[in-house]
């Protein structure tokens, strides 16, 4: 108990409570004085509590080795205190510097592949105890439309907030924007200025600025070719990084700021939500070609580029659209009344039977019945906590449906069987026996939530 309310066993403050008391006078400071610059900052990245949560942060996030190799279980058989006095001192002296990121490749849901940037652990940490500091003062600067990787806001928030401005607003027109490589399209120069707006700590800013212009490392058959990428092309921030979402966030709030700003806003009734890097512009039926030319002369001003080729304007209910992981668009009761609504995307339904068939592959075989089960749960009830606004009775089915019938396959096969084993393990054996995670739909129609 008393750890849970900030003491320790000896009776002092956490770590974490001591970081937390920091973060709220940070932002409170900021809150309270919107033109408050911050001049000394460094030696709050190196103190100890905060480098200590930053370490506990990124354990717990776990993620592989970077370009050292250098793994967590290396660091705690070293001794962890060890390891963080060692970076606390390198910090101090100011002679921290970033390693080269290792650059792997993930596949995208269209088929390709995406790069992603995997940091040291070293610079992970520091990344994030930096993502301590700076988060609570320019987390009183976004904006309310903003909903993106901030504290207590999250994608389903999003979500709702466009859901009431179509359903209750009647903002049926939408421009739905997708922006070309955000993360490695951001400007450096620009993106300095909107840090340097609060912050005035030279060497918080230097090693931010490192972090934009470090080398990338690749694998490759004859060892590791070295690329510098972003500092040649002076653009796009560290994916994979732990502040490159701060990062993003605050260089997007130009957008923000300046769409909440301007004349056809106003006129158009055009409301903005954001995630990352996707938005939708919510406006009035017939303003909808005024707000997406606006729009792109705003993003085209801040050094960004729209995908033309993934941007429409969309008119409710004739046609549909897609919001993170969510469609939107007319639907029907029971009763065949249409509505506007909300559901599962298809893609985002595929992406979940995708990965159900992923973890009951033969190669997880020789492990436990349990432990598997245990993985799909995970997997079941992270996607249907989710996805569970708007009619997703038939997307539940199908989950289940499916997640039973690979279940029963990879049973049979983990024990040399034939058949399709609906006989051999009933939804008695899947449910009560194994555990499995049954999605219950609940039927929700029209979403209730507060904009």
């Amino acid at each position: 108990m008393a750890r849970a309310e900030g003491i320790g066993p000896l009776g002092l403050p956490t770590p974490e409570a001591k970081v937390q008391t920091l973060q709220t006078l940070l932002h409170e400071k900021a809150k309270a004085e919107t033109k408050c610059r911050f001049h000394s900052l460094w030696d709050k990245v190196f103190r100890e509590d905060v480098l200590t949560v930053a370490y506990r942060r990124c354990r717990a996030n776990g993620g592989s080795a970077g370009v050292d190799g250098e793994k967590f279980e290396d660091i705690e058989s070293e001794g962890e205190e060890r390891w963080l006095g060692n970076l606390r001192e390198e910090l101090r002296t100011r002679q921290y510097s970033p390693k080269p990121l290792l650059r792997v490749w993930i596949p995208k849901s269209n088929g390709g592949k995406r790069p992603l940037g995997i940091p040291t652990i070293r610079d992970r940490v520091v990344q994030m105890a930096m993502h301590l500091v700076l988060s609570p003062i320019f987390e009183a600067d976004l904006l309310e439309q903003q909903y993106g990787f901030r504290p207590v806001l999250g994608a389903k928030m999003a979500v709702r907030r466009v859901y009431f401005h179509i359903t209750k607003h009647g903002r049926r027109e939408v421009v739905d924007v997708d922006l070309k490589d955000y993360f490695n399209a951001i400007p450096h120069g620009p993106l300095m200025k909107c840090l340097a707006r609060r912050v005035t700590d030279g060497q918080l800013l230097s090693v931010t600025k490192q972090w934009l212009n470090v080398a990338v490392m690749e694998r490759t058959k004859r060892g590791y070719a070295r690329t510098t990428e972003a500092k040649d092309r002076k653009r796009g921030t560290p994916q994979g990084g732990v502040i490159s979402p701060l990062l993003a966030n605050i260089y997007f709030r130009r957008f923000a700021l300046a769409w909440q700003r301007c004349d056809v806003a106003r006129k158009a009734d055009a409301h903005l939500v954001n995630y990352a890097d996707d938005f939708v512009i919510c406006c009035r039926p017939g303003n909808g070609m005024a707000a997406m030319t606006k729009m792109r002369e705003l993003i085209r001003r801040i050094g960004l580029t729209v995908n033309e080729q993934k941007t429409q304007r969309v008119e409710l209910p004739e046609k549909g659209f897609n919001f993170l992981g969510y469609t939107f668009g007319q639907m029907y009761g029971k009763d065949g009344k249409p509505f506007i609504g909300t559901k599962p995307s298809r893609k985002a339904l595929s992406r979940v039977l995708k990965r159900i068939h992923e973890e009951t592959s033969v190669k997880w075989n020789t492990t436990e019945e349990g432990k598997r089960v245990a993985e799909l749960n995970q997997v079941l009830r992270g996607w249907c906590g989710y996805f569970n606004q708007g009619p997703v009775n038939r997307e539940y089915r199908i989950l289940r449906r499916y997640t039973e019938r690979r279940l029963r396959r990879w049973l049979m096969k983990k024990h040399k069987r034939r058949g399709t084993g609906y006989r051999q393990y009933p939804d008695e054996y899947l449910y009560q026996k194994l555990g499995l995670f049954n999605p219950q739909a609940r039927r929700i129609d029209r979403p209730r939530a507060k904009a």
